[in-house]
């Protein structure tokens, strides 16, 4: 029986040790919300903001405070309000989301990525084969997404957009609300008409 646990133990510690050898270490791993061909722009320890207004070190990216005026170093929290969030959506069309719809309780991305505070879990229903569009379209870099455009008619627009996008999704939960209720109804009254028509039968 000693030996049984020294073996289990041994087996145990080994695979542990396995899996840290394996581990990719965090300086390669890309930071939460930020498109793959935007790596090497965040890869180095100074990064400057994507319009140029202010520089920030890598540990500042994702903290929830926003340093960009773009919202350059917030892409994976909804800390800028003209920040955002790029869902990888592994096995469907990638998408990019405004920065208000990251950590609000409400799954946008279908691999669940946006809501990555740990507060609330979304289901990957990521379906196969949906990247089709995205091999087509050229996304290139997204460094110079907000370079020409005025700050203020893009903060307006960012609110505008992310407001009419929020009122769809609203749109489609509360449709969904009102079919569960009305399933609920309709269940409600065939059990009630069964109950009553087997009380006539045993009446009879």
């Amino acid at each position: 029986m000693e030996t049984s646990l020294l073996s289990l133990r041994y087996y145990i510690s080994l695979l542990f040790s396995f899996c840290f050898l394996f581990t990719p270490s965090s300086a390669s791993i890309l930071p939460i919300g930020i498109h793959p061909l935007d790596e090497n722009y965040f890869a180095s320890h100074l990064i400057k903001c994507k319009d140029g207004s202010k520089s920030f070190t890598r540990d500042r990216i994702n903290d929830n405070f926003c340093d960009c005026p773009d919202g350059t170093d917030e892409p994976g929290t909804s800390a800028c309000p003209a920040g955002k969030f790029y869902c990888m959506n592994a096995g469907s069309t990638p998408q990019f989301l405004f920065s208000s719809r990251v950590n609000d309780h409400f799954c946008d991305c279908c691999d669940g990525s946006d809501e990555n505070d740990g507060t609330f879990v979304c289901p990957n229903t990521c379906v196969r084969g949906g990247n089709i569009e995205y091999k087509t379209m050229d996304y290139g870099s997204t460094t110079s997404d907000l370079g020409s455009i005025d700050a203020k008619e893009t903060q307006n627009g960012v609110y505008l957009q992310d407001s009419i996008q929020k009122l769809k999704g609203l749109k489609v939960v509360i449709f969904l609300q009102a079919a569960v209720l009305f399933s609920l109804v309709v269940a409600f009254w065939l059990f009630r008409r069964r109950i009553r028509s087997r009380r006539r039968q045993y009446s009879l």
